[in-house]
């Protein structure tokens, strides 16, 4: 790192927030890293928001439990370690705010508010905050509020890098962690490859991915599955409208659930003919979003209003309804496993590529605070990891304020290797 900066930036806070991804501590530790090499002090807040929405005068912030001073001891050999080194929490502030008018209303701005105070008490010049589309979405709520602070008022940029193990980010091609989590769930499927042959049974496999199939079609390609289905695939005979409330008409697209089990039979007997009476199926986890109503209703949500997919568990929906329709079909039955598959992955030793990604994240949420003197924006890199600065207001609706989900582009290249990759009869 270059000494020759006139460092404004001498105070810097590090958040991490949102689910694990491997090579978090490669993001963390070489952002801290740049900052500690020009003599700032690098705070790491702990826990996410949880503690900072909470933050009030009466109870300042201590050190230990609620942050940590970065020091180069700390970050010896930390890059390729697992885990989260400052730790992480869900806890969202900007909820109650889906409007630019809200940052106006003292009551919905309030754990905002308390967000910035706390950071102000530790008096830092900027904060890097790291985590999926949420975190980008308070990151930019934090921007916006100080934007329409009084003249004078303490100010600090905010700088966002882009973390998911689902790779369903806009802005970013690829996200640090989706190699290694993809590897972890593909070893697991090999494993249960062998599984199903020695039993002449089948595994229906459900990977993380809320939003879009990355995860899932990564998992199926390089772990050698037999079929893969996301979100991306309910389209066309694979979908149905469901009416949800009869008054106003309002409908939403839901699962044709009797035709997506009759194809996995299609899939199933296709590998018969062929002398393989076993398989596995992988099934991204967002495919509990569209389920028929009367599966999903009075399921508990989060902070981000998401449902709580685990509670589904649509793997084992999956495999009982399909171990059903397969033996209407044959008169015969088979042994069908349904397996939730992805807390393993989101700590998992970061493969090189999820490391140099990290590291190419973090450092460049130094270069964009000191070299470039950005503030809101992502660090994205592509290309052979070459650093572009992505503006918030590119990212998230400034109406809404919400951010859109890449999915895997139907008829892609990507999209058509795993059709491609499993045995399947289009019905």
């Amino acid at each position: 790192m270059s000494s020759h900066h006139n460092l404004d930036i001498k105070r810097v806070a590090i958040l991490f927030a949102g689910g694990p991804a491997p090579g978090a501590n490669a993001v963390i530790s070489t952002a801290a890293y740049s900052f500690l090499e020009e003599g700032a002090q690098v705070f790491g807040i702990k826990h996410g928001y949880s503690r900072l929405a909470e933050y009030s005068a009466a109870g300042p912030l201590k050190e230990g439990s609620d942050y940590i001073r970065f020091t180069n001891e700390l970050l010896t050999h930390s890059r390729t370690s697992r885990g989260i080194m400052i730790g992480t929490a869900r806890t969202n502030p900007g909820k109650h705010i889906s409007s630019p008018e809200h940052l106006s209303n003292p009551e919905l701005v309030a754990p905002l508010r308390r967000v910035y105070e706390g950071l102000c008490s530790l008096e830092v010049d900027a904060l890097i905050s790291i985590g999926g589309d949420d975190t980008l979405k308070t990151a930019n709520k934090l921007k916006l509020f100080q934007d329409q602070l009084p003249a004078g008022a303490r100010r600090f940029p905010v700088i966002h890098l882009p973390k998911t193990i689902d790779n369903d980010y806009t802005g970013i091609d690829f996200t640090f962690g989706y190699f290694t989590a993809v590897e972890t769930l593909a070893e697991e499927i090999r494993n249960l490859n062998f599984d199903a042959s020695a039993g002449r049974a089948y595994f229906v496999c459900e990977a993380m991915g809320r939003s879009a199939g990355w995860l899932a079609y990564g998992a199926a390609i390089a772990g050698e599955a037999s079929m893969v289905l996301s979100v991306e695939d309910i389209t066309g005979t694979l979908a149905e409208t469901e009416v949800v409330n009869a008054e106003t008409g309002e409908t939403r697209k839901v699962m044709a659930i009797d035709r997506v089990i009759d194809r996995m039979v299609d899939m199933m007997l296709a590998r018969e003919r062929e002398g393989r009476e076993y398989g596995t199926i992988v099934i991204a986890e967002g495919l509990a979003n569209f389920m028929p109503n009367k599966v999903i209703e009075g399921v508990e949500r989060d902070d981000h209003g998401h449902i709580n997919i685990s509670a589904i568990n649509l793997a084992a929906r999956i495999s009982d309804l399909l171990g059903r329709r397969y033996t209407e079909r044959t008169g015969r039955s088979r042994k069908i496993n349904g397996i939730q598959m992805g807390y393993e992955a989101r700590c998992a030793p970061p493969q090189a590529f999820d490391v140099i990604l990290g590291s190419s994240l973090g450092v460049g949420a130094y270069r964009a605070l000191v070299e470039q003197k950005l503030n809101g924006v992502m660090v994205s890199v592509s290309g052979q990891f070459n650093l572009r600065y992505v503006p918030f207001e590119e990212l998230v609706d400034p109406q809404t304020l919400v951010t859109k989900v890449r999915f895997i582009e139907s008829g892609s290249d990507f999209h058509r290797l795993a059709r491609f990759l499993e045995t399947c009869v289009d019905s």
